[in-house]
């Protein structure tokens, strides 16, 4: 039964993720595609939000930070539902497509390096069925995680320059409330998101100075 929740929360990861880089690049001009797409946004949060927390009763020692950036992000997408249709929506949506396609390529990376080291854990019998982050760190985790947190860190300067990007659009004429709430939540995210990998990554390497 756990096995079951856990693989069906990483299924999800990946074929959402390859979902929405399939739409952002073959739909990237087309409006009402990139309404779906949102649409498609507020289904994957909500779900994973729930899913998470079902982890979480199991058992899952998965991070507080991750499951706040999900719930925030469920926000988001529901504030980028219901922003007008106008003018300064068009000066936004086309970066926010290639943010868009930048972090589904980032994730489907993310997702196979965790699913590659859990699975080798799990083989040597040392990690939890429900484990879905990981706890201890080894030597041969660095190699694969070196060369994914340039493309995270690049992820998460993306996520600083649309909030920088909306709130210069939040002083356009037309711009309504959810430009700003957009502007303050993207800010949060990017803020949270590097301070909780600036943090986790050096304790990562204290563990395996110990281990060692």
């Amino acid at each position: 039964y756990h096995d079951n929740i856990t693989y069906k929360y990483k299924k999800l990861k990946k074929k959402t993720s390859k979902c929405f880089l399939r739409i952002g690049y073959f739909f990237f001009s087309s409006l009402p595609l990139q309404l779906i797409l949102i649409f498609l946004l507020v289904w994957y949060y909500c779900t994973l939000t729930i899913r998470e927390s079902i982890l979480k009763v199991n058992g899952s020692r998965i991070k507080g930070w991750w499951r706040l950036h999900h719930f925030i992000s469920t926000v988001v997408a529901g504030i980028l539902l219901i922003w007008p249709q106008n003018e300064p929506w068009d000066e936004f949506r086309h970066t926010f497509m290639w943010f868009i396609a930048y972090i589904s390529v980032v994730q489907y990376m993310q997702f196979r390096y965790q699913s590659g080291v859990l699975y080798r854990l799990k083989a040597l019998g040392a990690r939890h069925n429900m484990d879905i982050t990981i706890e201890g760190f080894h030597s041969w985790m660095w190699r694969g995680l070196s060369y994914l947190l340039p493309f995270l860190f690049g992820g998460y300067i993306f996520q600083l320059y649309i909030a920088y990007t909306l709130y210069h659009i939040s002083y356009h004429p037309e711009a309504t409330w959810q430009v700003a709430a957009l502007s303050m939540s993207f800010l949060l995210i990017g803020i949270g998101n590097t301070a909780t990998t600036l943090i986790v990554i050096p304790q990562k390497l204290n563990e395996q100075v110990h281990d060692s």
